[in-house]
């Protein structure tokens, strides 16, 4: 299910103070509690035992008496002019605020009609001066409508350089006046991600809907979506690419639900997800490259669930998945390649539930699982291949039961068992090789059960098994 970003109110709520006949009586009544609170604190600190009897005052203390007096009628003009002060404070600071909104607003108009203008050079004035807006935008939530046309230039119909007409002059001048007034929009969004969130032209935080977006091409790269909702439902990857390379997904929720990759190179090269919820399920990998190398997963959930990768290659290279959870069930192989070499699985919860690897590649190559549990059961291996030789299982638990093995080819090959507990149990072997040779350690559990008597043709086991 795909998160809409959430609603933001671009109006300016009015000014609101309470009547001035409410405000003088609170005003009164809380200076007269102080005013006792101190008295009496006092007269404690001061262990006075009562008060002196008078019959007859003197000339002294009447004086004492009306300087008290004017003292309180003094000290109550200064509440009435203090309370007066600082609404006439809030009404001239709501005037100035007024002003600059209808002027923000102004520039607004003015903005969006160049960025709609047909004219190459105009459109692009209309995008830098929509982000210099969202830079002076006096409230956060006009800094968010600025945000979202820009966001809403970029969902408009577009049509790919594929579709044009070959001999068409004209339409490829205008394709590509169009792709750099694009490619703008992504590089000003990268650039204030990328400002440090304390800095007041920094984007962090916001939201940014690019639902149905095709990116074919732009830099994200080291920009940081931190809190709010980014959406790249639906969106379509291809072409040249998109570089995420550094980009850091922390807290929020990140969704790329549907999202397809189709052609071109894709690169999460050193990505940072952390805390927050990144959601590519049911995204499609066809005829593309995406690359997760040196990507860390920690904390949070990373969903992959039900994503079809198919003639595609999805290189997930040292990655490092440290507590959190990576929902990768479901997940559909069909030719092309995903690659966990040298991946560490340390205390995550990694789930590839009843997927189905079929006439592809998935590499486990010196990966290592320590702590955790990295469940493959129910999981389908048929045809293709898929490599766990070198892989080090140390501590957690790495489930494989009901998973199926026919027709796939299947290394284990210097594999090494040591402390965690792996899980054949009720697996099924048909036909395809199987290979443990060279494996170090005991036996996984429910291995030999599941294999049965005698060994399968196509089933090589370490030696003392």
């Amino acid at each position: 299910m795909s998160h809409q970003p959430r609603g933001r109110r671009a109006e300016r709520r009015g000014l609101r103070l309470l009547h001035i006949g409410i405000v003088l009586p609170l005003v009164f009544t809380v200076a007269v509690l102080i005013a006792g609170f101190v008295f009496y604190t006092g007269w404690d600190l001061l262990g006075a035992r009562g008060l002196k009897k008078q019959q007859k005052i003197d000339s002294a203390t009447l004086f004492d008496l009306v300087k008290l007096s004017f003292g309180v009628v003094a000290g109550a003009g200064g509440l009435v002019a203090l309370v007066v002060a600082y609404r006439r404070q809030r009404v001239d600071e709501d005037a100035a605020l007024r002003d600059t909104t209808r002027l923000h607003n102004e520039r607004f108009t003015t903005a969006v009609s160049q960025l709609g203008n047909t004219s190459p050079t105009v459109r692009l004035g209309g995008v830098h001066a929509l982000a210099g807006l969202a830079d002076d935008a006096p409230t956060r939530e006009l800094r968010q409508t600025c945000i979202d046309v820009l966001c809403a230039f970029l969902r408009l119909p577009y049509t790919a350089e594929s579709d044009l007409p070959p001999s068409d002059s004209a339409a490829r001048h205008d394709y590509l006046a169009l792709r750099e007034a694009r490619h703008t929009v992504i590089r000003l969004i990268r650039d204030h991600l990328r400002l440090p969130q304390k800095d007041p032209r920094s984007w962090q935080g916001h939201d940014f809907d690019f639902t149905s977006t095709v990116f074919d091409g732009g830099d994200l790269s080291e920009a940081n979506f931190s809190g709010g909702v980014v959406t790249f439902a639906e969106a379509t990857f291809s072409g040249a690419g998109v570089n995420f390379g550094w980009t850091e997904f922390s807290g929020g929720i990140v969704d790329f639900v549907h999202a397809e990759f189709s052609g071109g190179i894709v690169n999460f090269f050193d990505a940072k997800f952390s805390g927050g919820i990144v959601n590519f399920s049911r995204a499609m990998f066809s005829g593309s490259t995406v690359g997760f190398s040196r990507a860390t997963f920690s904390g949070g959930r990373v969903d992959f669930f039900s994503a079809v990768f198919s003639e595609s290659a999805v290189d997930l290279r040292k990655a490092k998945f440290s507590g959190g959870s990576v929902d990768m069930s479901a997940v559909t192989l069909s030719g092309g390649t995903i690659d966990f070499t040298r991946a560490q699985f340390t205390g995550a919860t990694v789930d590839f539930v009843s997927g189905c690897f079929s006439d592809g590649d998935i590499s486990f190559h010196h990966a290592a699982f320590a702590g955790g549990r990295v469940n493959f059961s129910n999981t389908e291996f048929s045809g293709g291949r898929v490599n766990f030789s070198n892989t080090e299982f140390s501590g957690g638990t790495t489930v494989f039961t009901m998973a199926e093995f026919s027709g796939a080819t299947v290394f284990f090959a210097m594999a090494r068992f040591s402390e965690g507990v792996v899980d054949f149990g009720h697996a099924v072997f048909s036909g395809g090789t199987l290979t443990y040779l060279g494996a170090s350690g005991s036996a996984p559990r429910g291995l030999l059960a599941s294999l049965g008597t005698p060994v399968p043709a196509g089933v090589t086991l370490a030696e003392g098994w």
